[in-house]
């Protein structure tokens, strides 16, 4: 199969439906060869939803949207965006940044900053890039990044672009079809989005199939249990949170909301893939919520670990 490179873009793009490389049309289009499908970079961002699939989609990207909105997220403050993870401009959402932060001082620690010593720059896909904070941190430490969501507003998604000083590129896709090549990414992180996703082995597969050998896949910021009951309540209480809040559920799009450990095992035994998880210390007070949560007879707190995955080596 043959490779071709997009002009002015690092990454190589592959059709959704087949998987064959793109051709260049021209700087802002580029054609399937086999079933001459056309995908378009609009103000900025590179759009590559199969088009069956668009009208799918679109229950879930409004109601995303309108909680998002509701919700008072973004900003017109360039500074706002450029300050995530580490402040939130806004003062609407300090504690979730502080998570965040923690999460990514994590995955620079552990797994950006080793790497780099070994080579740079990395090939990075960040899913789940929703305003592209973190794209734009690791574009910052010269790496080349790739921003994958669904939602392409200039607020709360990939149109927030604009906001940046450096750049990265901006792919409205979803993480079961990407538009990528075969093994040409270092690192793949689904940044507080893999539990989204509808069936956990078919979007680590996908995963798998774009970085390269030696690359890991990364979860982080998604809700991890030791109890199954538990993350099944948590969602129970968001949908219902949401369809008293706002008219709907929020679950047009089937997703598995959650990890346990089990789950995490089940996953290292289909798929092949030795995981390591790491807990990012988040303060002593969050450190001790299972134990208050416990004394309180509520159900088990939410962990957010950073977890790496490698390929397992043949013996």
């Amino acid at each position: 199969m043959t490779e071709v490179t997009l002009v002015n873009n690092s990454f190589k793009f592959a059709c959704p439906i087949c998987q064959s490389p793109l051709e260049i049309v021209s700087s802002d289009e580029q054609r399937c060869p086999r079933d001459r499908t056309i995908y378009r970079c609009v103000d900025g961002i590179w759009r590559c939803l199969r088009p069956d699939r668009v009208a799918s989609l679109e229950q879930f990207i409004h109601e995303y949207e309108t909680i998002r909105q509701a919700e008072g997220r973004g900003s017109a403050d360039p500074a706002y965006y450029r300050q995530l993870p580490f402040a939130d401009l806004s003062k609407r959402f300090s504690n979730d940044w502080k998570i965040r932060a923690a999460s990514y001082r994590s995955l620079v620690a552990h797994l950006i900053a080793p790497l780099e010593s070994a080579r740079r720059p990395l090939k990075i896909l960040d899913l789940g890039a929703g305003n592209g904070w973190l794209s734009y941190q690791l574009a910052k430490r010269g790496h080349t990044v790739a921003a994958i969501d669904l939602l392409t507003n200039a607020n709360d998604g990939l149109g927030a672009h604009v906001h940046y000083d450096v750049s990265f590129t901006p792919i409205q896709s979803e993480f079961d079809l990407l538009p990528l090549v075969d093994q040409q990414a270092d690192l793949v992180i689904f940044n507080s989005s893999f539990h989204y996703s509808p069936r956990y082995e078919t979007t680590l597969a996908e995963a798998l199939r774009v970085v390269n050998e030696t690359g890991d896949v990364v979860i982080i910021d998604t809700p991890i249990y030791s109890n199954a009951s538990s993350g099944a309540q948590m969602a129970a209480e968001r949908h219902a949170q949401f369809q008293s809040k706002y008219g709907f559920p929020s679950n047009s799009i089937a997703s598995e909301n959650f990890l346990t450990y089990q789950r995490l095992n089940e996953l290292s035994l289909n798929l092949g893939i030795d995981w390591q998880t790491r807990k990012p210390f988040r303060g002593w007070r969050w450190a001790m919520r299972p134990w208050w949560a416990r004394v309180r007879g509520r159900r088990e707190p939410a962990e957010f670990l950073l977890i790496s995955g490698k390929r397992k080596r043949a013996l």
